[in-house]
This record gives structure tokens, sequence and C-alpha cells, in this order.
């Protein structure tokens, strides 16, 4: 049996604790569940990070990071709409196939939001600059033009929404989205 170094048992628990948090929220979740899904005890889980926090944070950084590279893997080589469509083509792909990355976004924004409203303002600060970095790797490819930028980022948080919501992939309310899926009749009147 190999033993793992305890950075691949770190690497473990954040994989282990963005599925845990994608499902039960920060608020949700306790660190007991993700030590089981490791395979460790608490107390070793805490010998790898402080606290429940720094587990969050390190779940929410690692999934900002993770559609960072999407979009810059997507958009590689290219510019304007083609960088654009792209991107959206390959976050499409992302929540449809694994939406479990979707759910640990939401949860992140909300976790944001309850500790915003209690006065805690790591994760905000932590989550922000994510954000901002995705923000600035999105409207690199799109010329730094901050309308397309918003345009695109706005349309991913409506996405996120409807998703989330649970709409169908051919039910109307796609159809501003995906307009050609309209006109070969895929959508729900």
């Amino acid at each position: 049996m190999v033993r793992m170094s305890a950075e691949e048992r770190r690497e473990s628990v954040i994989r282990a604790a963005m599925g845990e948090f994608a499902r039960g929220g920060y608020y949700g979740t306790s660190t007991e569940a993700i030590a089981k899904r490791v395979g460790v005890s608490q107390p070793y889980l805490f010998r790898l990070f402080p606290n429940k926090q720094a587990i969050f944070l390190a779940a929410a950084a690692r999934c900002l990071e993770g559609m960072q590279q999407l979009f810059t893997e997507a958009a590689e080589g290219l510019e304007g709409h083609e960088a654009l469509a792209a991107m959206a083509n390959a976050y499409t792909r992302l929540i449809t196939e694994d939406p479990e990355k979707l759910q640990l976004q939401l949860q992140v924004y909300v976790t944001v939001a309850a500790a915003e409203a209690a006065g805690e303002h790591e994760f905000g600060e932590m989550v922000r600059t994510g954000w901002m970095e995705l923000w600035d790797t999105v409207g690199v490819p799109l010329g730094g033009d901050v309308g397309e930028t918003t345009s695109f980022m706005a349309h991913g948080m409506l996405i996120n929404t409807l998703a989330a919501m649970g709409f169908p992939p051919e039910h109307r309310v796609w159809e501003a989205l995906y307009p050609s899926a309209r006109a070969k009749g895929r959508l729900e009147k």
C-alpha cells in the first residue's frame, strides 16, 4: 500500500470538500463528512487545514481557478466572437457534464452573501479577487471590451440561475441564449 504525502492528502481533501460543499453549502457541510469522504480522521483533517473556513476557501479558490483555466484553454488563439463562442460552449459543456461544478459555484456565492451579511469579509475578499481574475481572463480575448465582458458574464450568471432552477435544455426560456435552437424547433412553446 502506497502512502500519500501530506500534499496529496491535502489535494484529496480539497476535491472531497468541493463535492461536499457543492451539495450542502458551507453551513450545511460538516468537516466530519469531508474527512469521511477522504478516509481520514477529523484531527488529521485539521493538521492539513487550520479550520473549516480554510477548507472552504481552498475549495472556492479551486472552483474559480478551474473556470479560469476552462476559459483560457477555450479561447486560446482566438479573439472576439470566436473566443466568445468557444468560451460559452466550453462553459455550457462544463455545467451540463459536471453539474456539481455549477452547484459549488452557486454555493460559493451564497456563502459570500451570508458571510458579508454577518460582517465576515474574508470569504468575500478571496472570492471577489478570484472572480476579477476570471473577469480579466474572459476580457482579454474579447479585446478588453468591458461591454462584451459584462454581457458574457451576465449571460453566464443567467445560465447558472436557469440551470439551477432545473429548466430543461429544450425549454423556451433558453431561446434568447440559444436562438438557433428555436429555429430547429427544439424549444418548448
